[in-house]
């Protein structure tokens, strides 16, 4: 089967699925972390791959960015290939004084005044919750192998915040909500996994801090990103 945005035959595609952004990034985490990956999407050059991990099947497949582009590849994972979990994988910004840069969260859930809901099905939702079971593996995977992270509530944006001319009134649109990173995904990924009785989690590395102002060398980002990918696929073992 196909569908508008997928060519992968309905076997191709694990049930459970990582979900960075980047492309690239899909094809980084296939060749260095995948045995036996095989390549099973290039429409819109947007990659994905399944092999097998520790024995486990795994396809790792890329969203874009924003939530029009996840919400279309969650629906179809999800909708026509029989997809139960997705975990994104990704980058954020926060505008918390706790978190510092290459710090990583996990999302209990997505507040978003997107209107992606209201068009989708004429609902008015800010907040989805994400799972609370896949947020358990994660959870106790990180505590098991001694990696920090930052458990709690996120933002999406329609916008790539980064380039406001003033952040203290983009901030200011949060005004009751304490959140941990900003990203512009998750919401669309979890209001697909409710729509569909399905599960959905997300892990971010923090690249960008209005308060943590470090220069990160590429190696940096790698190693951080790299602990991330290994704590997504260590939890679905």
């Amino acid at each position: 089967m196909a569908t508008s945005h997928i060519e992968s035959k309905l076997e191709d595609i694990a049930p459970i699925v990582l979900m960075p952004g980047d492309p690239l990034r899909a094809k980084y985490i296939a060749e260095n972390f995948l045995d036996n990956p095989k390549l099973i999407n290039r429409v819109r050059n947007m990659f994905g791959y399944t092999g097998t991990y520790k024995g486990k099947r795994v396809t790792v497949f890329a969203s874009g960015m924003g939530i029009p582009s996840i919400g279309i590849y969650s629906y179809e994972l999800y909708k026509f290939y029989n997809v139960e979990k997705i975990i994104r994988i990704g980058s954020c910004g926060t505008y918390d004084k706790d978190i510092k840069v290459l710090d990583v969260i996990l999302s209990t859930g997505a507040y978003c005044k997107s209107y992606f809901d209201e068009l989708f099905d004429g609902v008015d939702i800010d907040f989805i919750q994400s799972s609370d079971s896949l947020n358990r593996s994660i959870m106790n995977t990180a505590k098991r192998d001694n990696i920090k992270l930052c458990v709690g509530k996120t933002i999406t944006s329609d916008i790539f915040d980064v380039y406001c001319d003033d952040k203290e009134r983009f901030r200011d649109n949060f005004p009751d909500m304490k959140f941990l990173g900003i990203e512009m995904e998750a919401f669309g990924l979890f209001y697909m996994a409710r729509k569909l009785n399905k599960e959905a989690a997300c892990l971010m590395t923090v690249v960008d801090s209005l308060y943590d102002k470090r220069s990160l060398s590429s190696e940096e980002r790698e190693k951080s990103l790299d602990e991330m990918i290994k704590l997504a696929l260590e939890s679905i073992i």
